[in-house]
């Protein structure tokens, strides 16, 4: 399966290739990494969690330009659909992927459309399920979409915070300052905000630890069963913090009042980008005006506008917070392709003309 395609400097060709061992396409992928703009959903610290359980039925298509490899993409055959960067188990996908897509060499990013149109002429690929990604990736693919899902995905801009005098609370809606302030206060009752970072593997463990603790007893008490719910989703994310401890891609913050804990959060972080990926909040034991949420978040973009970074990532979805937070967003989306030449394709597509006609 090859698909010529030029970029720029010369022809790409895309095809897909066997996977014979997982050690040596991390090897490669660390390499191609150092080619890309950082990403850390696109990292193998990400990608590569747990992979051979997460990818059964692995299929890795390859963008090469002269011989190297510019583009890679990791998928996962299941009942008749390709996945990107998910293996089509809803208890092995349940750690949440967003800013997902191929990983590509700087320069050639248009190349990414081709990489993953391969995808649909995979053998045994009916279907491309593709979650977390930039809009424009499967506008530009040119293949039918049966199922489209957008959701907003809020960050700050560190550097505009910085440049506003370094701290968030006074670049926020009236409304949001007048409830951080009374929050702050009552907290400051109790004693100092403190924040404390995990300066190590086992202190990072032992903050996962709590901080699933709080969210599943908070995620409790609205009936539901929270992110944290299945084993193999604490195992992942403490393999998950194992690797990436080591080369400094989390950050587990623990933030108290006194000798109160507020909260706890689990950021990820690559390439100057923050990604507040969960947190385990003592909701239960905050006080009337006390909002664990909006104060921790509040503590931790003010430290990384202290420490350099440029982005605070609040991750895809519209809790109010979230909003509250940040003045800038971004959008992903969650679709499922079809090529349009298939016979599922036909189908969809006189379908929709018919019931366009009737509709008409």
């Amino acid at each position: 399966m090859e698909d010529p395609f030029r970029a720029g400097a010369g022809p790409v060709e895309v095809a897909e290739s066997p996977i014979h061992d997982f050690a040596a396409l991390e090897r490669e992928w660390r390499e191609l990494e150092l080619r890309s703009a950082p990403c850390f959903f696109r990292s193998w610290t990400w990608v590569g969690c747990l992979v051979e359980q997460r990818f059964p039925d692995p299929v890795l298509l390859r963008a090469s330009a002269a011989g190297e490899t510019v583009g890679l993409a990791l998928l996962n055959r299941h009942k008749g659909r390709l996945l990107l960067g998910e293996s089509g188990d809803p208890i092995l996908d349940s750690p949440f992927v967003e800013h997902n897509g191929p990983l590509m060499a700087r320069g050639y990013e248009a190349v990414g459309p081709a990489l993953l149109r391969a995808a649909l002429r995979a053998p045994g690929a009916r279907r491309l399920v593709l979650s977390g990604v930039d809009p424009d990736l499967p506008d530009r693919m040119g293949a039918l979409v049966l199922r489209r899902q957008e959701r907003p995905a809020p960050w700050i801009d560190l550097d505009a915070v910085r440049q506003a005098g370094g701290d968030l609370l006074p670049t926020l809606s009236a409304n949001t300052r007048q409830q951080l302030r009374r929050s702050l206060r009552s907290y400051a009752s109790s004693g100092p905000l403190t924040l404390h970072h995990a300066a190590s593997e086992e202190q990072a463990l032992a903050s996962l630890e709590r901080l699933i603790a709080l969210h599943n007893a908070d995620w409790r008490e609205r009936g539901q069963a929270g992110a944290f719910a299945t084993t193999f989703v604490r195992r992942f994310h403490t393999t998950l913090i194992q690797r990436a401890s080591a080369r400094g891609e989390v950050d587990l913050l623990r933030i108290d009042a006194g000798d109160r804990t507020v909260g706890f959060l689990y950021n990820l972080l690559l390439g100057g980008v923050i990604h507040a990926y969960q947190a385990g909040l003592d909701r239960a034991g905050a006080q009337r005006h006390e909002k664990p949420g909006l104060s921790c978040h509040l503590l931790a973009v003010n430290r990384a506008v202290t420490e350099g970074h440029s982005a605070y990532d609040l991750m895809a979805g519209a809790q109010r917070y979230k909003a509250s937070l940040a003045f800038e967003s971004r959008k992903f989306v969650w679709v499922e392709l079809a090529r349009r030449s298939s016979v599922q394709g036909w189908v969809v597509l006189a379908a929709r003309k018919i019931i366009g006609a009737m509709r008409g």
